[in-house]
This record gives C-alpha cells, structure tokens and sequence, in this order.
C-alpha cells in the first residue's frame, strides 16, 4: 500500500521543519503504512519555506516538491497536490501543525476497514479567534440550509480519499472551489474522526477573515443554487401581499364605504401598487435565475453521475 501524503505550505519556515519530523515519524509500517510519498506543495512563499522543503526533499527521494511560480491560494494548492499523487490512498494535511500527524494511522486504518473518505472533524482548537470561531458555525449552518450537500460541522481538511476519489476528483475543472465540499458532492462511503487542533507551531495563521469570508462566498456559489432563487421567493410574498392588501381596500373603502373608518389615502394606495410592481420585478429575477442556474451548472463540467467501481460488480 502506497500512501500519498499531500502538505500544502505557504510562509511556514519557522515550523516546517519541526512538522516535517514529526509527520516522518508517523509514516511507518508501524502505523500500517508500507509505503509513502510526500507531496509539499510550496504556494508562492514569501519566506525561505521553499528552501527548507528542497532540502528536505533532497535528502529523500519520497519527497516531492510541487512550486507554484506565485500564490495561487490553498484550494489550488490541494489540488495540484492530489493531481501529483500516486498512491493507493491521499490524505491531506496542513503544515502547522493543527491536524495532528498522529491520527494517520486511524485515518488509514479506517480505510483499510472499506471507508473512501475519511474526515477529519475538529472538536476544539487552541487559539480560535471569536470571529473564525462563531464564523465557523454560521456558516455551516447557513450551507447545510442552502445546499444539496450535507457538510458536518467541524469538517476539516484534514481528511483521506480513497484513489477512486481522487479519480473522479482530479476531473473537476472549476476554479472557484471548496475541495472538501467537492469531495463531500462525490459522495462514497465515509466516516469521521473527531481531533482537538492544537496550536500552530509556528507563526500565525495565513488565512485573514477576508480570505475566509470569501472561501465561504465560494462555497455557497460553487454547492448551492438557492441563493438565485431566495429574491424570487422574496417577490412572491411581497407580490401576495400587495394583491391581499389591494383587494380589502376595494372591499372595505370603496364597496363598503369604508366602514372600519381606516381612511387609505392615495399615497398609500400608490405604495401598495409600488410594492406589487416590485414583487413582478423580484418575480422576473427569478425567471431569469432559473436560466443562470442552467448555465452555471452546464459550464462547472462536472459528471452527471458518478461509479463506484469498487462496489460494482461485473463492469
């Protein structure tokens, strides 16, 4: 069994050494791994972890060192990582220590016992900021809400793919992405493992609350079509409304003689028009939204379906 380990790394000098060792020492037939290579994927560094990484890898020949020519982001360098590997099995793993390179052997284990994806769901983590971490829970609320797919909240990462997974995977072409929710859209048997993320090593985490809040936004329009369709559901009320509102005041001022003396005025009369006109217009966006949802999913290019080969018998 070969087992492709994929570390995406950008500015960690000051810990990729101290993570390298530790993560060697947990890539033995002791933790039922025959086999490795090791994939670091240096994302346009600013610092000298380029450096580190090529030495690393020139005293093993197990090593390899993928390097963008700038930052292209980690979504891109996870990909590029799992399109380099050759194993029988990937996993995933940041390099500042916070998935702890300890729980490979649980996480290989588990796949060795018939699980595809193996997910890494963090429990607790040291140092969380209140934003990331209040952040974290809205938005996994929001999208399980949203989309077609069903995220766990705490899903990490950290995680490992079966190469069936990755096969189908490395055919997505999509560049606004969210790998763990495309791997998650494949489906395949999975199972989790709860971890508590220690500190970081090193330094301080490379992701700002813009990169994140823009990682979500990506998500959300990469996995969901809902978004398209809310306003329209919005125009639909407003639009019901409106007519409710519009057929008691004919009722009740103007059949009636307005008997419960509420004295609708024209401006009033005007606002309830303005409102209805704004439900059609809400309305029409929808209808229009209903062609984008078609075009955006046409141009994602992903498989109208997926095979389990694996699990299917006389292909």
């Amino acid at each position: 069994m070969l087992l492709s380990v994929v570390v995406p790394v950008y500015n960690e000098s000051d810990g990729i050494e101290i993570f390298h060792k530790s993560l060697i020492s947990y890539l033995n037939p002791k933790n039922d791994i025959d086999d490795y290579e090791l994939i670091y994927v240096n994302d346009g560094s600013s610092d000298d972890s380029i450096d580190k990484i090529s030495k690393l890898a020139q005293s093993n020949k197990k090593i390899k060192v993928l390097c963008f020519s700038r930052n292209f982001g980690k979504e891109m360098a996870t990909t590029a990582g799992i399109g380099a590997s050759t194993g029988d099995a990937v996993i995933l793993l940041d390099a500042d220590g916070q998935h702890p390179p300890r729980l490979i052997k649980e996480f290989v284990k588990k796949w060795k016992n018939g699980i595809q994806v193996v997910i890494g769901v963090r429990s607790s983590n040291q140092k969380e900021g209140t934003v990331k971490k209040y952040g974290s829970k809205i938005f996994y609320k929001l999208f399980n809400t949203t989309s077609g797919s069903q995220i766990v909240p705490g899903s990490t990462d950290f995680r490992l793919i079966d190469a069936a997974v990755r096969d189908e995977l490395v055919k997505f072409t999509e560049r606004h992405r969210i790998t763990r929710g495309l791997i998650d859209w494949l489906g395949f048997k999975r199972d989790y493992i709860e971890f508590d993320a220690p500190a970081r090593i090193a330094g301080t985490a490379s992701y700002k609350t813009s990169q994140l809040v823009k990682l979500a936004f990506n998500s959300f329009i990469s996995l969901s079509l809902k978004p398209l369709f809310f306003f329209g559901w919005v125009g639909v009320g407003i639009t019901a409304i409106s007519v409710l509102t519009g057929v008691f005041i004919i009722i009740e001022q103007l059949l009636l003689g307005d008997p419960l003396a509420l004295h609708f005025t024209g401006t009033a009369m005007l606002g309830i028009l303005m409102s209805f006109l704004v439900g059609l217009v809400l309305i029409s966006q929808s209808l229009l939204a209903t062609y984008i949802s078609h075009i955006h999913t046409q141009t994602q290019g992903r498989p109208m379906y997926v095979v389990d080969v694996t699990h299917s018998i006389n292909l």
